[in-house]
């Protein structure tokens, strides 16, 4: 019974925020206290949201913080010269754009922590995207999924548990899977190319009025002039586009390059208008601290150092670093104020998306639906697939850790798996290494509060997220399984 409550509990919050008929905070509150009581378990209701709330209020601290600080480094300037360095790579090509997303993702998942990654890459690319009316789907889907093959760094969290859940030591988990994950990783930046491309087709190459294709390349994002259109800019840029190619090329327009970038449509569609208020890459924005810059990128790398070093808890180290950076950036007190209320939006939508997910995984676990959902599975394994005990462990992973925590899955299951796959000759060292595949896909699960960090600042809804990113993160996932068997590593 708790078995099929829990798959019918997942399965009727997944349906509900991806036909967007609830909003994530409510599907996440109200759905698991309706299948509590159904449960026969609503009079201990309240312990399992307080236990729930117990064991995320250090995540929702550290979201919080983490957000607070690093908006602060956004608003001193300190992720200007990665903006302007990834659009001159861009060269105002869509394709590129969406490539050097997975590129950065991937380049700052070094330090193991999502959330981080989420906020920087965001923070350098939701301009370019904005700018260029690119799917910011597509920005959220390429980000979470290189988050997921690098989230299986031995620093970043599930490594650590299966080696200590079997008692094995990390490297020897990690280092032979690195071929996989590398294999994994080039799937994501094909996959960014090919989603590039889709999106070139879909509007064309940015060119920004007054300039021509190539002089794009070195161009910065400058405030929208205001109560400008895009019929505006048509009658003042004229452009030509390659259609097997997706150029775009200027015919010498003369607009004030104040206006709203041109966008070259294919067939049908038409330019973005821009969005009323939006700011890319301000140079003249008040906040701006170009003096502090190099305090403000030594303090940055000294907090992911410390973060990797795990020399203090990590929600101890964005407090102590949002502080300091609001006090050096902004000694006045109405100033201080200011960049917090800037950042409040984003503070409360992730802080309370925590909180509320503390609802849904206190009831699951707390009624005994996660066992017994894992139980099943793992007793419907048929008895013949005993000698491929790793291949099995790899595909369970990747539902197991999409609807259930790292926690739950590597102390819960994994055991059990290595345990039915040494009966019959298989390596625990094997079965940890199957168990990292489903990462890829663990990253855009909503038991996950980093993802929220991603949706809410990239303005994306929890459900079109999910339904863009799942059938492209499991496709990784299974690339990397695929190829740890090819060469032998699983």
């Amino acid at each position: 019974m708790l078995t099929f409550l829990g798959f019918a509990m997942i399965a009727t919050f997944l349906v509900l925020i991806m036909m967007k008929k609830m909003s994530p905070i409510a599907a996440l509150v109200l759905i698991p206290a309706l299948f509590c009581v159904f449960a026969g378990k609503g009079a201990h209701l309240g312990d399992y949201v307080i236990e729930g709330v117990g064991k995320l209020a250090p995540t929702a601290a550290m979201l919080m913080f983490a957000i607070v600080y690093f908006g602060v480094m956004i608003d001193v300037g300190l992720f200007d010269p990665i903006v302007r360095g990834i659009l001159r790579f861009c060269k105002a090509d869509p394709m590129r754009v969406v490539v050097g997303t997975a590129v950065l993702a991937a380049i700052v998942s070094l330090d193991g922590d999502g959330s981080t990654t989420f906020m920087i890459t965001v923070s350098a690319m939701y301009p370019l995207y904005k700018r260029l009316g690119l799917s910011l789907v597509v920005m959220t889907g390429v980000s979470a999924t290189a988050n997921g093959v690098m989230n299986t760094l031995p620093w970043g969290g599930p490594t650590a548990r299966a080696a200590t859940a079997l008692k094995l030591d990390a490297a020897d988990i990690f280092v032979p899977m690195i071929p996989a994950l590398a294999v994994g990783l080039l799937f994501v930046f094909v996959l960014a190319y090919v989603l590039g491309v889709r999106e070139r087709r879909r509007v064309g190459t940015l060119v920004l009025p007054g300039q021509t294709a190539p002089e794009a390349a070195e161009a910065e994002l400058v405030p929208a002039a205001p109560g400008t259109t895009a019929a505006a800019v048509a009658e003042t840029t004229s452009t030509s586009v390659d259609g097997s190619a997706g150029a775009t090329t200027s015919a010498g327009s003369t607009a004030s390059t104040a206006g709203p970038a041109a966008v070259a449509p294919h067939g049908n569609g038409s330019a973005p208008a821009p969005e009323d208020g939006f700011k890319g890459l301000d140079p003249d924005r008040p906040t701006l601290r170009p003096r502090l810059y190099w305090f403000n990128a030594g303090l940055t790398v000294a907090l992911l150092t410390a973060m990797i070093m795990e020399l203090l808890p990590i929600p101890v180290l964005f407090l102590l670093g949002a502080a300091l950076a609001l006090t050096v950036n902004f000694p006045h007190m109405p100033d201080q104020k200011a960049r917090i209320a800037a950042h409040a939006d984003n503070v409360l939508n992730v802080a309370g998306m925590v909180f509320a997910a503390a609802v849904f995984t206190g009831v699951l676990t707390g009624t005994g639906m996660v066992k017994h959902m894992a139980d099943w599975l793992v007793g419907a394994i048929p008895e013949g697939m005993g000698p491929h005990m790793a291949l099995v462990t790899g595909l369970l992973s990747l539902p197991l850790t999409y609807f259930m925590s790292n926690d739950g899955f590597y102390f819960g299951v994994l055991p059990v798996l290595a345990e039915a796959g040494a009966a019959h000759g298989v390596s625990p060292l094997e079965i940890a290494r199957a168990s990292l595949v489903g990462q890829a896909l663990h990253m855009s699960s909503p038991l996950v509060p980093a993802v929220y960090v991603l949706v809410g600042m990239a303005k994306v809804e929890f459900g079109d997220h999910t339904r863009f990113t799942v059938k492209w993160a499991a496709l990784t996932s299974l690339v990397v399984l695929a190829a740890g068997m090819l060469f032998g590593i699983i």
